[in-house]
């Protein structure tokens, strides 16, 4: 076996059991201690996360974070990920911020000279926007750790009306217009709550709480599911005209809910849970002379009172 091969293998050995001694290396790959010795020395100075413990039942242990094998990628695979993370660099914070940075830059060092200018030449013309958000990168780490280990959060939330400090299990995070989302089940309320992740002050994960394995089953796309199935309905019918229609395109609240006219014009008819139906009405009344509400007549009257305390401000 060729010694790139064996230190690739020592790699792999090392990640699986993360606390290993010469010896055992030494009988598992047939080869004496010696040998293996120099093999760990040139993996730790190509920078393997391996440090020696000294002493009775000592040996060699991989610190907290692994280093994977090389992994061989196509040109055209290297810059499709140069630009996957490029696309990410408005967010005004990330959960994996500091590995996503480190691995841009290995990424773009290691590509032939040839694509590097033409990826240099591209820099400023593509470009994924997101609305600059001021955020803690590190409470989104937290979040995205309690996921990945199967843990529960504790956190202090700033809301509208008062800032709790309470324990969560994180269902999973989102983007949207710039904000980060958690939806998770809050311990303090027994059910489940969205948290917006810029009003989380502070984030640890908590051990003395048991992880249930029911929220896990749950995901980002139905986290409130058969709660919203159990709540009180109600229909939102507006008429929209053909420039209205364009702007709801983007919005994604009313996909599938628009009854589209030849003219470009169409029609939103939107079940939805009685409770939000305020939060619906905000998003036409966005749309100006560009929609009417039809029905309920709640939804009428909210917007009435809207124009009307509109038109006082001017009086």
């Amino acid at each position: 076996m060729h010694k790139s091969q064996r230190l690739i293998q020592l790699m792999m050995v090392i990640n699986a059991k993360k606390n290993v001694t010469v010896r055992e290396l030494a009988d598992e790959f047939g080869l004496s201690a010696r040998t293996i010795s120099r093999d760990l020395q040139d993996l730790s100075e190509i920078g393997f996360p391996i440090y020696s413990v000294q002493g009775r039942g000592g040996g060699y242990r991989l610190l907290q974070e692994r280093m994977l094998p090389p992994i061989a990628f196509l040109e055209s695979e290297a810059v499709a990920m140069f630009f996957a993370f490029q696309s990410l660099q408005y967010f005004g914070s990330l959960p994996f911020e500091d590995g996503m940075t480190s691995a841009l830059l290995k990424f773009y060092h290691y590509l032939p000279d040839d694509v590097r200018r033409q990826i240099d030449r591209l820099q400023n013309k593509i470009v994924i926007w997101s609305p600059h958000r001021s955020m803690s990168s590190a409470n989104l780490k937290t979040l995205l750790q309690a996921i990945m280990l199967q843990k529960v959060v504790t956190i202090r939330y700033s809301s509208a009306a008062e800032v709790t400090e309470r324990d969560i299990q994180p269902i999973g995070i989102y983007a949207s217009q710039g904000y980060w989302y958690c939806p998770a089940y809050c311990f303090l309320r027994k059910t489940y709550r969205l948290f917006r992740a810029d009003r989380i002050l502070f984030a640890s994960l908590n051990e003395s709480i048991s992880f249930r394995e029911d929220v896990d089953q749950r995901s980002v796309f139905d986290w409130d599911a058969p709660e919203k199935n159990r709540l009180e309905k109600i229909t939102l019918v507006v008429n929209i005209t053909s420039k209205g229609c364009k702007k709801i395109e983007s919005n994604g609240w009313f996909d599938d809910t628009v009854d589209s006219n030849e003219d470009g014009s169409g029609t939103v008819r939107a079940v939805i849970p009685k409770k939000d139906l305020d939060f619906y009405v905000e998003m036409i009344w966005g749309l100006g002379q560009e929609a009417k509400i039809i029905e309920p007549v709640e939804a009428v009257n909210y917007i009435k009172q809207k124009i009307e305390m509109l038109r006082q401000q001017y009086v």
